[in-house]
């Protein structure tokens, strides 16, 4: 609804008047206007009606004396005449109606009559009296007016003339415009001409305007229109009928309002869009310019205190949202996101401090300890027009989280009443919508803190494989997921490689996600098999599951998790119910590995088997979570033909064959988690290699030092002679005199200096703390303070003892001149009878 163009009412309007006669009678009382209404109540066509004596068409049901001439009484009557009568219709069927008789001047400024008849079974007022028709034209709040075929007023009631504000005798005679310019006039007219034209009716015709008699406040009206036509059918003018429908129109405008912001406030969980959207939905319908201010520490997601705002808060007042009818919003003094920095008798501080919502329905921006406190503020929205502020706080659960306030300068008029309590509406709303937004953003930084403590945030250095990932949750608003992947350096160059995926989405699958993962770093760090480290998993996953039974929880995970060797260029991998992974050669050719499935984890009883193939330098190991194959369609098919595809440039840079494999996935986002691992493997050379097999006789320790000690000199690391030839001496001689042969030494020069020694005995060394009376005992310790790290791990034949060492470690032992010495000094015997020691 527009002051500039009109609008129509859904469904019937304001009135409806084709059950009402009306008709212009001249003043001999010689019908000359006939309307559809007339036809319908009386039952005459206008061409029988047009030219006949009204009396002839209003034939009284008795015939009783003095009732000749009745008419003509009744239509010289100066003021006009109303009362009840019993008629019959053309049909002869008895009509009971109401009359009222008008008088009017038509184009020759003669007193016509306009004669209005309605049946009182038919209408609204059935069974009232004369004082009610009275009311109808005088004091009713329906508004009756008369134009000529030039638009002028020729009539009104005494309710149009109020409605108006101006006086009758300066209204006849002149058109709407010159009389009420605060109207629609243009589309009021509009209306008026095509009725004129085409002489259909136009019934709720809806339009906005400022009277004369309350120019400051808009008015809503609902007219309705029809023609006043001669004998003839010529148009004599039009009739109207008018009711100010200001109160209903506000309040389906309120109710508009409300629904609209219903629809757009809180569509989304984040603080500062929830604020800005409370800003935007009450421009410009209810105010010109709205700002939405917050603590600080609801911005950042934080636990207000309930209870009266403390002065220190007020201090942190931040802008989150802010919306004007201007464009670039010129009122604003601060930015979305910069301190609000009230003055402490703002309206703003004050609404917060005393925690009720307030209006001012007439600002004045001159004077007040506002204007003395802020008077850059104050002057520059006055200079700007600001007439009616409101200030609402927003609270939600008992606890203040900001302020909204809402200003005037165009000529809407001041706030009332009714809009403080529309505004409070918005704010209730939006408050519970920004408490929602706050705590989940506290709850999202929590989860997400999970995740990145649960998922690595870099993959550690090794020297098996180049690798790189991509992680996709599938709830994206909480951002965490169930699926996991990991990259963990092992003994010997080894790395071992693992994918997992726990049932469900967000946080309660995150969790179980991190105390599995926890659990295959530490089985990885034992040196398990791919079966054994599986096997422990399902257990623990069973214990879980009964943990949480009474919760009702479900848990249930699937794991792969592949071992490769770059020194023998070969990958064992075992899977529990997860998918296979694809392997790409350095040629290009893909396939999925065929490996043995194995039951989910948690399911118990059934053993997991692993498979050893031999992957050549250069080759693409891709681990994935089913996620990556499921599209909406769930076609796992064809998930892995698109995975195959994206893998084809086996050569290309590892980011980008993550990318290309995720940009192929179907849809805006996943419908499950997605984890991504790609590996492309490397192979250790040969020159960084050295093997040797040891004979069981304690002289071969000596020999094996010495070997030792030559290619560390070949590799140019003499540095660490002294280190590695005590480690190696002792892991010889341990496997001479308490292993079985053969016994093997292998160095390798990786990213750390490695010493292992294997044998064919399954019985595993400890470190110990001798007692000082003991002959042995030390050498393990020894080992763990010259090592990196040392460990054991388990073979089919046996189990191969390692120790590491930093490339740029060197042995700084003070006061040790050779190894004896340091035998000595903890304690331990040369090794057997090693005349070299």
């Amino acid at each position: 609804m527009g002051t500039s163009q009109d609008s129509r009412l859904s469904g019937d309007g304001f009135f409806d008047l084709t059950r009402t006669a009306v008709m212009m009678v001249d003043p001999d009382g010689v019908v000359r206007g006939w309307t559809r209404g007339a036809e319908s109540l009386l039952g005459h066509q206008a061409s029988q009606a047009l030219g006949r004596s009204v009396e002839e068409l209003f034939p009284a049901t008795e015939s009783r004396p003095g009732q000749d001439g009745r008419w003509t009484a009744r239509l010289a009557e100066a003021g006009g005449w109303s009362g009840l009568e019993a008629v019959r219709r053309q049909d002869g069927h008895r009509l009971d109606l109401e009359l009222r008789i008008l008088p009017v001047l038509d184009s020759d400024a003669r007193s016509g009559r306009l004669v209005m008849a309605a049946e009182i079974s038919q209408t609204p007022w059935s069974g009232v009296n004369q004082s009610l028709l009275d009311g109808m034209f005088g004091l009713s709040p329906v508004g009756v007016g008369m134009l000529n075929t030039e638009l002028r007023y020729v009539w009104m009631n005494d309710t149009l003339e109020r409605m108006g504000g101006t006086p009758r005798e300066e209204r006849l005679g002149k058109r709407l415009g010159e009389v009420q310019p605060g109207l629609a006039v243009e589309s009021i007219e509009a209306e008026m001409h095509r009725v004129l034209d085409t002489g259909a009716p136009s019934a709720g015709f809806e339009y906005l305007g400022r009277p004369q008699s309350d120019p400051d406040r808009e008015h809503a009206y609902s007219t309705y229109f029809f023609r006043l036509e001669d004998a003839s059918g010529h148009p004599l003018g039009i009739c109207y009928m008018t009711l100010d429908v200001t109160e209903s129109y506000r309040a389906r405008q309120r109710l508009a309002l409300l629904n609209r912001a219903g629809e757009r406030i809180g569509r989304s969980l984040d603080v500062l869009q929830t604020a800005q959207e409370l800003a935007d939905v009450a421009v410009p319908d209810l105010a010109d310019f709205v700002t939405v201010d917050l603590f600080g520490s609801v911005l950042g997601g934080a636990e207000q205190a309930p209870g009266p705002v403390d002065a220190g808060d007020l201090l942190t007042l931040r802008r989150a949202g802010q919306k004007s009818v201007r464009e670039g919003c010129p009122e604003a003094v601060v930015a979305v996101g910069e301190l609000a920095g009230y003055s402490p008798s703002s309206p703003v501080v004050l609404g917060l401090t005393d925690g009720n919502a307030s209006l001012d329905s007439h600002l004045d921006l001159s004077e007040g300890d506002w204007a003395e406190e802020d008077p850059e503020r104050s002057a520059h929205l006055r200079g700007l027009g600001f007439h009616s502020l409101m200030v609402v706080p927003l609270q939600a659960r008992g606890i203040f989280l900001g302020a909204a306030a809402f200003a005037r300068w165009q000529a809407l008029g001041p706030f009332q009443a009714d809009d403080l309590v529309l505004a409070e509406e918005f704010v209730t709303r939006a408050a519970v919508s920004i408490d929602n937004a706050r705590r989940y953003t506290r709850e999202h930084a929590a989860a997400l803190t999970l995740q990145r403590s649960l998922l690595p945030r870099e993959l550690p250095e090794q020297v098996a494989v180049d690798a790189a990932y991509r992680y996709l949750p599938a709830d994206s608003r909480s951002g965490v997921g169930g699926d996991w992947f990991d990259v963990i350096p092992l003994s010997g160059a080894r790395v071992a490689l693992v994918v997992g995926d726990v049932v469900g989405h967000g946080l309660h699958a995150a969790a179980t996600m991190g105390r599995l993962r926890a659990a295959v770093q530490a089985l990885a760090g034992m040196d398990l098999s791919p079966e054994e480290v599986l096997a422990h998993l399902d257990d623990m996953v069973n214990r879980v599951a009964s943990d949480t039974h009474a919760d009702d929880s479900v848990i249930g995970a699937t794991c792969l998790y592949a071992v490769y060797d770059p020194v023998r260029c070969c990958c064992t991998l075992a899977r529990a119910g997860h998918p296979p992974p694809v392997v790409v050669s350095p040629a290009g050719a893909s396939r999925v590995l065929d490996l043995p499935a194995g039951p989910p984890l948690g399911l118990g009883g059934i053993p997991f088997e692993s498979t050893e193939l031999a992957l050549p330098e250069g080759s693409l190991l891709a681990l994935y979570t089913n996620g990556l194959l499921l599209g909406k369609a769930l076609d796992v098919d064809g998930g892995i033909t698109r995975l195959r595809t994206a893998l084809a440039a086996p050569q290309a840079a590892l980011d980008d064959v993550c990318q290309a494999v995720v940009s192929g996935l179907p849809g805006a986002r996943p419908i499950d988690d997605v984890a991504l691992l790609v590996a492309r493997t490397r192979a250790l050379p040969q020159a960084q290699v050295a093997t040797w097999d040891i004979p069981a006789d304690p002289s071969a320790v000596s020999e094996a030092r010495r070997k030792a000690a030559g290619k560390l000199a070949e590799w140019g690391l003499e540095e660490l002679s002294y280190s590695v030839e005590l480690i190696v001496s002792e892991l010889v001689t341990n496997a001479i005199r308490h292993a079985s042969t053969p016994i093997s030494l292998r160095i390798i020069r990786a990213r750390d200096l490695i010493c292992e020694v294997s044998d064919h005995s399954s019985t595993a060394p400890h470190l110990r703390h001798a007692l000082a009376t003991d002959e042995g005992g030390r050498g393990l310790f020894l080992i763990a303070q010259f090592a990196q790290r040392w460990g054991t791990r388990y073979t089919a034949d046996g189990k191969i003892i390692s120790a590491e060492l930093p490339l740029q470690a060197v042995a700084d032992v003070e006061g040790t001149e050779n190894l004896d010495d340091l035998m000595e000094r903890f304690g331990e015997p040369a090794p057997l009878s090693d005349p070299d020691t």
